[in-house]
């Protein structure tokens, strides 16, 4: 068992947000990174185009202050908003050369250990440090034959106990691949690894902005004339070409995120970073939007955030996953 100490670990999350293989380039970078304008809300536009908001200016005014305090200390403690947004570069799973990196958020869990295929699902080999705002991370060096301890598609879990004093098991909240055990129906997180033998690697990747959009909206799974669930790859072969003769020029892709219950049409997120693994595989989801931009598709895929019927599920969720106390009063 090998982690890395609080210090050192804070010093290689900067390094990892920086080499993280999918960043933009250096110039896109720094146009992202840029500060955001603050403006004087008296002269917002929407005060010119609509009279009837002239009693609720101050409001408005107040609102507007409040988000550039936010925007202040985000700014200050991050760098800037953009940096603030990419925390998929520094949580969950980081393969770099040297080593796995791992870093989970979970503030009122007592001990939290990582186990899986690759350990013969030992509980408690490999145990994570928390530092004081709750995140809890390991790092994994390379074996001496330069081969990672973590083999790539491998099962994944977290053994955690809660403030209850409850052990459990739990996905990691950044895991980009869950699968469904046929029999139990249980999900369980799978390890891919970041190594560039086992990326997609893109064919096109620029797309020319089209004046004017046709957006046909879809689900992959439901996409099939046959009583099944349909794959990425199908979707590519079988729709994708229907869809560009019909002369749409964008796609609005449904219930990518994982969710464990396939009826709710996508809404019962349980995995925000997972693309659904009832239809393929990342890799499969790549290439689908790879053959899309081929033929002059653009691709919008639904981010799910909440849902009505979703909210108590969800906050049951992080009470077990965070595993801090909350309190419901009522709930529709």
């Amino acid at each position: 068992m090998v982690s890395a100490d609080k210090g050192d670990f804070q010093v290689d999350m900067k390094e990892l947000h920086i080499s993280y293989p999918y960043g933009p380039e250096k110039s896109r970078y720094e146009q992202l990174t840029a500060p955001i304008k603050r403006v004087d809300p008296k002269d917002f536009q929407v005060f010119k185009d609509d009279g009837y908001l002239e009693p609720f200016k101050e409001h408005f005014y107040y609102r507007y202050q409040r988000y550039c305090e936010f925007l202040d200390k985000i700014e200050k403690n991050e760098g800037s908003l953009y940096d603030f947004s990419q925390g998929y570069r520094i949580y969950g799973f980081q393969t770099r050369s040297n080593g796995i990196y791992f870093r989970e958020w979970a503030p009122g869990a007592k001990e939290i250990y990582l186990c899986g295929d690759f350990n013969g699902w030992n509980q408690k080999e490999y145990p994570l440090k928390k530092d004081s705002f709750g995140n809890w991370s390991i790092f994994l060096p390379t074996k001496s034959d330069g081969t990672h301890v973590i083999p790539h598609n491998s099962k994944v879990k977290l053994f955690m106990l809660t403030a209850k004093d409850e052990w459990e098991y739990r996905i990691p909240a950044w895991i980009t691949y869950a699968i469904q055990d046929e029999k139990t129906k249980a999900f369980d997180g799978v390890y891919l690894s970041q190594e560039p033998k086992y990326r997609y690697e893109w064919k096109y990747t620029t797309l020319k902005r089209p004046a004017s959009v046709r957006i046909y909206e879809t689900h992959v799974g439901m996409s099939s004339s046959e009583p099944k669930v349909s794959t990425y790859k199908e979707f590519k072969d079988n729709v994708l070409p229907r869809i560009k003769k019909a002369g749409y020029n964008v796609i609005q892709i449904m219930a990518i995120m994982e969710h464990a219950y396939y009826g709710s049409f996508g809404y019962h997120v349980t995995n925000f970073f997972a693309a659904s693994s009832r239809y393929g595989t990342p890799n499969d989801l790549k290439e689908l939007v790879d053959a899309a931009h081929s033929m002059g598709i653009m691709v919008l895929i639904d981010l799910v955030h909440r849902y009505k019927k979703l909210f108590l599920f969800k906050l049951m969720h992080l009470r077990l996953f965070v595993v801090m106390p909350l309190q419901i009063a009522s709930m529709e």
